[in-house]
């Protein structure tokens, strides 16, 4: 049974059917590559996973390690163990890093009946966390993402990233707006924490060039509110060569 398994899903916006009929499953351990053009649904997907309030599941399921999640509150997913990483993190003024790093950690820790964490074992967790991912001490200083460099805002999520371990990690366009650099940071925090973790990752991207950084294990690609194809790396290196157009005369032609 996968980890994070979504059935017939179908999800509206208001009047606006998104998703209509799709299947995904992530498994703990592996790297899934969504991706697909502008205005496919990803997004989308990306956000009824977490359970975004303004999207309306008209019909399927989203079932996580077997239980159904499709009614669970955002904050109960999160607890069990599902992670986003946003691809417009919100800045939040007057409230630390640290202080907010702190009371994520210590919201899961409660999920699980353990107690909160003292200062002292906390400061060590976020500093190993920053050595883990090369992110500077005085970042924790900061407000949450005030001021931040679209960069730096990734950073940030992959540091979450780092301190959780979430079971499924779902990363919407995290590549978004990254100069090469940031990119090469981001990329590599994702796969140290992979590497020290069974974390299963949902890649969402219409980019190739984060996949040649992130390599997946299996990707899949979406249309029109659709898994159309599935397969393997090969598939990132097919549509770099040729586009999307492929995939539009491919569904037209089964139309």
């Amino acid at each position: 049974m996968p980890d994070l398994e979504i059935r017939n899903l179908h999800v509206s916006a208001g009047d606006k059917e998104i998703l209509k009929g799709l299947d995904l499953a992530v498994n703990k351990g592996e790297i899934h590559a969504l991706m697909g053009p502008n205005g496919s649904g990803k997004s989308t997907l990306a956000n009824v996973i977490m359970g975004q309030p303004t999207l309306d599941v008209t019909e399927g399921q989203i079932l996580f390690k077997g239980e159904d999640i499709t009614q669970a509150d955002p904050d109960e997913r999160a607890r069990m163990g599902l992670f986003m990483a946003f691809q417009y993190p919100v800045a939040i003024p007057g409230v630390t890093i640290t202080k907010y790093l702190r009371m994520v950690m210590n919201a899961h820790r409660e999920a699980r009946g353990e107690d909160e964490i003292s200062l002292k074992d906390f400061r060590r967790t976020v500093e190993e966390a920053m050595a883990l991912t090369s992110i500077p001490k005085e970042f924790s200083s900061r407000y949450l993402n005030e001021g931040f460099s679209g960069g730096e805002k990734k950073r940030l999520e992959i540091l979450q990233l780092a301190l959780q371990r979430p079971e499924i990690a779902v990363l919407d366009e995290t590549d978004s707006g990254l100069d090469i650099d940031a990119l090469n940071v981001v990329a590599a925090g994702v796969n140290t924490v992979k590497e020290t973790s069974e974390m299963g990752v949902l890649i969402i991207t219409h980019y190739q060039r984060i996949l040649h950084l992130v390599q997946p294990t299996r990707v899949s690609i979406m249309f029109d509110g659709r898994i159309v194809k599935e397969g393997g790396p090969e598939l990132v290196t097919q549509l770099e060569k040729q586009g999307y157009g492929w995939i539009r005369d491919e569904v037209g032609a089964a139309a």
